[in-house]
């Protein structure tokens, strides 16, 4: 009888749990990415001192947007193109250059 409880108590649990935020949208990052083009290429392949985008793990962009907007990484241009995406941007734009083959 206990494990019964226990049972419905983990099934109640996992329906009660919120599931992960929505999947990153391509289409809208490739969209978003307009602003990053300028420096970083039409394709993320990275300009003159400016890296490639195209490729890199959507966990890395991430992270470094978040390291823009807080200071820890200093770059005038891109603390003010950091603070202009949110989150949703930031994961939509991770996963479109993600989906871009390294050049």
């Amino acid at each position: 009888m206990k494990s019964h409880h226990i049972a419905t108590a983990l099934v109640v649990l996992l329906i009660a749990t919120p599931g992960t935020a929505a999947a990153a949208d391509i289409q809208a990052g490739k969209t978003r990415s307009a602003m990053c083009a300028s420096c970083h290429g039409a394709n993320g392949e990275g300009s003159g001192a400016n890296p490639p985008l195209a490729g890199m793990p959507a966990s890395r962009f991430v992270q470094s947007i978040k390291d823009y907007r807080s200071g820890k990484r200093t770059h005038a241009m891109m603390k003010m193109l950091a603070t202009q995406m949110d989150d949703k941007d930031t994961e939509d734009v991770a996963a479109y250059y993600a989906s871009l083959k390294k050049n």
